[in-house]
């Protein structure tokens, strides 16, 4: 019996905060949301996880039955109401942009309650400290990357690669201990340091078991703070780093 690659990550903090990454992401005004366009992105998210086997909630399968619902409801055509008898029509989207909007607010109020938090635990004494001696060292910076650009950036390498593969293919399985590839993964970062390595370039395989095993390897290495990735602007390539001390 095949049983599926299962993975889980915690780094999804539910639908609303994928559509408010997608909203930041295309610059969509959050009062006027264009339903297709939001339905259509948000499914490729879905389908890239569907596609790693990832544990997706149901909260997010709910989330996009919303979204279709909706996007059905904006197609229908309007039906003309003699002006005496016509009555305010509410937005299908209405409620969708409120609870977005209710959303946004605890993010960003979470977001000062962190820093508050930062900035508290970085306030100690000690004695002073003569530093002028100490190497000065550049560090990369890490820039704004959620776990919704990593997948993102997989998703777009994936359907790029998709006309290359075979149209009949046998699979074997073979079993990549995680800690393989992060090491791989780490090797190939370091040779590049300085200019940084491309995520597409990583995936050197196209077996679903690589790319899942990769994917998490990259993760792993970010959380550890061995790696790190940039990105200039939306759309732009994404980079990753090496960020670690070599020992």
């Amino acid at each position: 019996m095949n049983q599926a690659y299962q993975v889980k990550i915690e780094s999804f903090e539910g639908p609303l905060d994928l559509l408010l990454h997608l909203i930041n992401h295309y610059e969509i005004d959050i009062y006027d949301i264009p339903v297709a366009q939001i339905t259509e992105q948000y499914m490729n998210y879905i389908h890239t996880m569907q596609h790693l086997e990832l544990n997706i909630a149901s909260e997010y399968l709910v989330m996009a039955a919303t979204l279709l619902a909706i996007k059905s409801q904006m197609l229908l055509p309007k039906q003309e109401i003699e002006e005496e008898m016509e009555e305010y029509m509410e937005d299908p989207r209405e409620e969708l942009m409120q609870r977005l909007i209710e959303y946004r607010k605890f993010k960003e109020a979470a977001e000062v309650f962190k820093e508050k938090e930062i900035e508290a635990n970085q306030i100690f004494t000690r004695p002073p400290v003569i530093f002028e001696d100490l190497p000065i060292e550049k560090t990369v910076v890490q820039g704004d990357i959620s776990i919704y650009d990593m997948l993102g950036a997989l998703g777009k390498m994936l359907e790029r690669k998709k006309w290359k593969e075979p149209l009949e293919t046998k699979i074997h399985k073979a079993e990549i201990p995680i800690e393989q590839r992060m090491e791989e993964v780490l090797d190939s970062v370091k040779r590049s340091r300085k200019k940084g390595i491309t995520f597409d370039e990583l995936f050197t395989h196209r077996t679903k078991s690589h790319i899942v095993v990769t994917f998490m390897a990259i993760l792993e290495l970010m959380k550890v703070n061995q790696i790190t990735c940039k990105q200039e602007k939306h759309f732009d390539t994404l980079y990753v780093y090496y960020s670690g001390d070599d020992v």
